[in-house]
């Protein structure tokens, strides 16, 4: 079980990550690589993973991700702003760092090749040869996929957003159930391991994740900045190669649905919707429908709301192509 403890400075200072973090999610692909997790959601990612891998870049990956415990200084904060950030950052990993992550991996007592212990102590070859395939692994297996891990990401950031605008911090903390339990001043999260992290004022930073699949995860020193990274609520239609069907964009054609789906934004309900759009909510609810059915939108139910956002084939269909991070 893992505990964060919160005062009450620390409710007020929880943030929620704007897109994936490409480093974590990178750890997290080669996770899935051995685990893969759900075949309707991830099996046709895997294929071709399978295929696109690079022998290379396992082979120095999978010693170091492997089992309960993988080191905090592949996933540094700086991931955030992108993946040419996070690779600097790794770079630029202290030796204190780098031999205090090895050596807790070293107590899984599982063999460790000689470049680990190179690792260890600080041997910079060794640590550019690990941020090449943390490069790597990133282009040849999850950059293919980070339109839909964006949409999946921004559809999970608007339920929250309802939740915090609706019921503050408290519902937005509350929101996670049942993957997470919150009981004021203390979130808990079932995990394989026993952690307790006081946050001391320094609030929390929340990473939705694609590649996360069961429980959240963190950073296992709790001197490092808070952060918790959690898998979001996947749709296996929400796929950005997906081929709408015929009768579907035939349906589609029309000012009232183009202009529903224009107003959709950053996610919006039924009502929002019939307001800006002007016309009733049965209308608009007839519209999302047919949206829905042509994978342009994904709904979701937030309270007594119904929540609709917008998907990577829909972004495209009105040329806002959602972003990536910095290679």
């Amino acid at each position: 079980m893992l505990r964060i403890i919160f005062t009450p400075q620390d409710v007020g200072r929880v943030r929620i990550a704007g897109e994936p973090d490409p480093m974590w999610e990178t750890v997290f692909s080669v996770f899935r690589l051995q685990r893969p997790g759900p075949a309707p959601i991830y099996g046709p990612w895997r294929e071709r993973a399978v295929r696109a891998v690079r022998r290379a870049d396992l082979d120095i990956l999978l010693p170091l991700i492997r089992g309960r415990y993988y080191p905090d200084f592949l996933t540094p904060a700086e991931g955030r702003q992108g993946m040419a950030d996070g690779i600097e950052a790794l770079l630029s990993t202290p030796k204190t760092r780098l031999k205090h992550d090895m050596v807790e991996l070293a107590r899984l007592g599982e063999p460790t090749p000689s470049w680990m212990r190179q690792l260890a102590e600080g041997d910079r070859p060794a640590l550019q040869r690990l941020a090449g395939a943390m490069h790597s692994h990133y282009q040849a297996v999850v950059e293919p996929y980070w339109a839909v891990a964006q949409a999946h990401v921004e559809a999970d950031r608007s339920r929250r957003a309802r939740a915090l605008l609706d019921h503050g911090y408290e519902g937005l903390l509350g929101s996670f159930r049942p993957m997470m339990q919150w009981n004021s001043p203390v979130l808990e999260v079932a995990t394989p391991f026993d952690q307790t992290i006081s946050l001391d004022g320094r609030g929390l930073w929340l990473v939705p994740s694609y590649f996360s699949w069961g429980q959240p995860d963190v950073l296992r020193d709790p001197s490092l900045p808070p952060v918790l990274v959690y898998p979001v609520p996947r749709d296996p239609g929400v796929v950005a190669d997906r081929k709408m069907p015929a009768n579907a964009v035939a349906a589609l054609i029309g000012q009232t649905r183009t202009s529903v789906l224009e107003s959709i934004g950053d996610g919006s309900t039924t009502s929002e919707l019939a307001r800006r759009v002007g016309v009733s909510a049965a209308s608009v609810s007839q519209h999302t429908a047919v949206l829905r059915e042509a994978r342009l939108i994904h709904t979701s139910r937030v309270g007594k709301a119904v929540l609709h956002t917008i998907t990577p084939l829909g972004a495209a269909l009105l040329g806002d192509h959602p972003g990536r991070p910095n290679e």
